[in-house]
Protein backbone atom coordinates (compact mmCIF):
# COMPACT_ATOMS: atom_id res chain seq x y z
CA UNK A 1 0.00 0.00 0.00
CA UNK A 2 1.07 3.78 -0.87
CA UNK A 3 2.29 6.04 1.79
CA UNK A 4 -0.14 8.76 1.27
CA UNK A 5 1.94 11.43 3.47
CA UNK A 6 4.43 10.93 0.82
CA UNK A 7 3.94 14.48 -1.27
CA UNK A 8 7.14 14.85 -1.41
CA UNK A 9 7.52 15.44 -5.17
CA UNK A 10 4.35 16.62 -6.03
CA UNK A 11 4.02 19.21 -3.88
CA UNK A 12 7.82 20.45 -5.26
CA UNK A 13 6.19 20.67 -8.79
CA UNK A 14 3.23 22.69 -7.46
CA UNK A 15 5.47 25.13 -5.72
CA UNK A 16 7.10 25.26 -9.09
CA UNK A 17 4.37 25.60 -11.31
CA UNK A 18 3.01 28.83 -8.92
CA UNK A 19 6.13 30.20 -9.15
CA UNK A 20 5.93 30.04 -13.60
CA UNK A 21 2.27 31.75 -13.10
CA UNK A 22 3.14 34.98 -11.65
CA UNK A 23 0.86 37.83 -13.02
CA UNK A 24 2.71 39.43 -16.63
CA UNK A 25 1.47 42.67 -18.10
CA UNK A 26 -0.71 42.33 -20.96
CA UNK A 27 1.53 43.74 -24.26
CA UNK A 28 -0.01 47.04 -25.56
CA UNK A 29 -1.34 47.03 -28.87
CA UNK A 30 -0.30 49.89 -31.11
CA UNK A 31 -3.68 51.83 -32.45
CA UNK A 32 -5.43 50.56 -35.58
CA UNK A 33 -4.77 52.60 -38.50
CA UNK A 34 -8.07 54.69 -39.92
CA UNK A 35 -9.69 53.10 -42.97
CA UNK A 36 -9.34 54.78 -46.06
CA UNK A 37 -11.63 55.17 -48.92
CA UNK A 38 -10.44 52.80 -51.25
CA UNK A 39 -8.06 50.46 -50.52
CA UNK A 40 -6.27 49.08 -53.08
CA UNK A 41 -6.54 44.81 -51.82
CA UNK A 42 -9.83 44.91 -50.93
CA UNK A 43 -10.48 46.66 -54.55
CA UNK A 44 -8.59 43.65 -55.89
CA UNK A 45 -10.70 41.41 -54.06
CA UNK A 46 -14.04 43.10 -54.69
CA UNK A 47 -13.03 42.80 -58.77
CA UNK A 48 -12.46 39.23 -58.84
CA UNK A 49 -16.72 38.75 -57.60
CA UNK A 50 -19.26 38.54 -60.00
CA UNK A 51 -21.49 41.23 -60.11
CA UNK A 52 -25.44 39.95 -60.40
CA UNK A 53 -26.69 40.38 -63.74
CA UNK A 54 -30.11 41.48 -64.57
CA UNK A 55 -32.25 40.30 -67.20
CA UNK A 56 -35.40 41.72 -69.05
CA UNK A 57 -38.09 39.62 -69.16
CA UNK A 58 -38.37 39.30 -72.67
CA UNK A 59 -33.89 38.02 -72.42
CA UNK A 60 -35.56 35.23 -69.49
CA UNK A 61 -38.06 34.24 -71.84
CA UNK A 62 -35.52 33.79 -74.48
CA UNK A 63 -33.18 31.91 -72.96
CA UNK A 64 -35.76 29.71 -71.87
CA UNK A 65 -37.02 29.15 -74.98
CA UNK A 66 -33.29 28.72 -76.32
CA UNK A 67 -32.53 25.70 -73.49
CA UNK A 68 -35.86 24.35 -74.31
CA UNK A 69 -34.71 23.65 -78.32
CA UNK A 70 -31.62 22.85 -77.42
CA UNK A 71 -33.01 20.39 -75.05
CA UNK A 72 -35.82 18.95 -77.77
CA UNK A 73 -32.16 18.93 -80.07
CA UNK A 74 -30.91 15.89 -78.02
CA UNK A 75 -28.38 18.02 -76.11
CA UNK A 76 -28.74 17.45 -72.02
CA UNK A 77 -30.33 19.86 -70.18
CA UNK A 78 -27.00 21.29 -67.88
CA UNK A 79 -25.80 21.54 -71.09
CA UNK A 80 -28.04 23.86 -72.57
CA UNK A 81 -28.19 26.08 -69.37
CA UNK A 82 -24.77 26.27 -69.36
CA UNK A 83 -24.42 27.36 -73.09
CA UNK A 84 -27.07 30.52 -72.14
CA UNK A 85 -24.66 31.62 -69.56
CA UNK A 86 -26.94 31.21 -66.47
CA UNK A 87 -26.98 28.74 -63.27
CA UNK A 88 -29.49 25.70 -62.65
CA UNK A 89 -31.09 27.59 -59.73
CA UNK A 90 -31.55 30.37 -62.16
CA UNK A 91 -33.01 28.46 -64.81
CA UNK A 92 -35.75 27.22 -62.23
CA UNK A 93 -36.30 29.85 -60.57
CA UNK A 94 -37.02 31.49 -64.09
CA UNK A 95 -38.95 28.02 -65.49
CA UNK A 96 -41.58 28.60 -61.92
CA UNK A 97 -41.84 32.25 -62.49
CA UNK A 98 -43.16 32.18 -65.84
CA UNK A 99 -45.23 28.65 -64.69
CA UNK A 100 -47.02 30.97 -62.43
CA UNK A 101 -47.27 33.48 -64.77
CA UNK A 102 -49.11 31.61 -67.12
CA UNK A 103 -51.48 30.40 -65.00
CA UNK A 104 -51.80 33.50 -63.98
CA UNK A 105 -53.13 34.74 -67.40
CA UNK A 106 -55.52 31.63 -68.18
CA UNK A 107 -57.20 32.46 -64.57
CA UNK A 108 -57.26 35.64 -65.63
CA UNK A 109 -58.72 35.40 -68.60
CA UNK A 110 -61.62 33.14 -67.23
CA UNK A 111 -62.42 35.19 -63.87
CA UNK A 112 -60.98 38.52 -64.38
CA UNK A 113 -64.76 40.27 -64.98
CA UNK A 114 -67.67 38.90 -62.94
CA UNK A 115 -69.86 37.22 -64.98
CA UNK A 116 -73.31 38.87 -65.10
CA UNK A 117 -76.36 36.00 -63.26
CA UNK A 118 -78.44 36.66 -66.29
CA UNK A 119 -75.45 35.15 -68.32
CA UNK A 120 -75.21 32.35 -65.81
CA UNK A 121 -78.92 31.78 -66.06
CA UNK A 122 -78.75 31.50 -69.75
CA UNK A 123 -75.84 29.17 -69.58
CA UNK A 124 -77.63 26.97 -67.05
CA UNK A 125 -80.94 27.04 -68.90
CA UNK A 126 -78.86 25.91 -72.48
CA UNK A 127 -77.16 22.95 -70.77
CA UNK A 128 -80.21 22.06 -69.09
CA UNK A 129 -81.75 21.60 -72.88
CA UNK A 130 -78.73 20.09 -74.18
CA UNK A 131 -79.03 17.43 -71.34
CA UNK A 132 -82.50 16.83 -72.38
CA UNK A 133 -81.67 16.50 -75.91
CA UNK A 134 -79.06 13.81 -75.06
CA UNK A 135 -81.28 12.22 -72.74
CA UNK A 136 -83.60 11.45 -75.48
CA UNK A 137 -81.12 10.32 -77.92
CA UNK A 138 -79.46 7.72 -75.55
CA UNK A 139 -83.37 6.74 -75.06
CA UNK A 140 -84.24 6.23 -78.63
CA UNK A 141 -80.63 4.54 -79.04
CA UNK A 142 -81.64 2.32 -76.19
CA UNK A 143 -85.23 1.12 -77.51
CA UNK A 144 -84.00 0.49 -81.08
CA UNK A 145 -81.10 -1.89 -79.27
CA UNK A 146 -83.83 -3.76 -77.03
CA UNK A 147 -85.99 -4.05 -80.13
CA UNK A 148 -83.32 -5.86 -82.22
CA UNK A 149 -82.70 -7.69 -79.12
CA UNK A 150 -86.37 -9.49 -78.86
CA UNK A 151 -86.18 -10.06 -82.06
CA UNK A 152 -83.21 -12.10 -82.03
CA UNK A 153 -84.64 -13.79 -79.36
CA UNK A 154 -88.03 -14.69 -80.96
CA UNK A 155 -86.07 -15.98 -84.30
CA UNK A 156 -83.96 -18.42 -82.06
Amino acid sequence: MADESNTGPIAATEAANAEVKAPTTKKQRSARRPKTAAEPVQASSKALAAKPRRYSEQEKSEKLKLIETQVQGNSTLKDAIKSAGISEQTYYHWKAAAKAVKQSDTKGIKGTRPVPAGDELADLVQLEEENQRLRKLLAEKLRAENAELRKRLELD
